[in-house]
């Protein structure tokens, strides 16, 4: 079966509190590409900043989108708690709720350019030390 359905997924700290540096970034980055696999999604590209999380994936048709952001928001957010990361001794929390769009395929490269510049749409919550995501990280989508 062959299928081409993109999601543009965000979401945000709880309260909005700056709790994404550089280690929870890194970790978010892999963490969160190895669980989209085991719900049959790929995430293209990730945009990062102190707040919130910008995802690119394609999903499979028969994936479930609740499942796939609960999955993603609740299971990053217990992991980092059992691995200790907690930037100034907050632990990673996400608000209720997502952001949802759909991405046409000739939409991505502007969705992923959108994603790559997150830290110049909002400066003051640009991660110190993230150079951002990187594109050669996982290119199995």
């Amino acid at each position: 079966m062959h299928h081409r359905l993109y999601l543009h997924l965000a979401w945000t700290t709880q309260d909005r509190a700056r709790l994404i540096d550089e280690s929870v970034a890194r970790f978010l980055r892999g963490f969160l590409r190895a669980l989209a696999r085991k719900e049959r999604a790929y995430i293209l590209e990730i945009g990062l900043v102190q707040t919130h999380v910008h995802v690119l994936l394609r999903i499979h048709p028969t994936a479930s989108i609740p499942r796939l952001v609960q999955r993603l928001k609740g299971a990053s957010s217990a992991v980092a708690a059992q691995r200790g990361y907690a930037p100034g001794g907050l632990l990673l929390r996400w608000s209720k709720g997502y952001s949802i769009q759909s991405v046409s395929h000739r939409g991505l490269d502007t969705v992923r350019l959108y994603l790559r510049q997150q830290p110049h749409h909002h400066p003051d919550e640009a991660i110190a030390g993230w150079t951002g995501d990187d594109p050669e990280y996982d290119r199995t989508g």
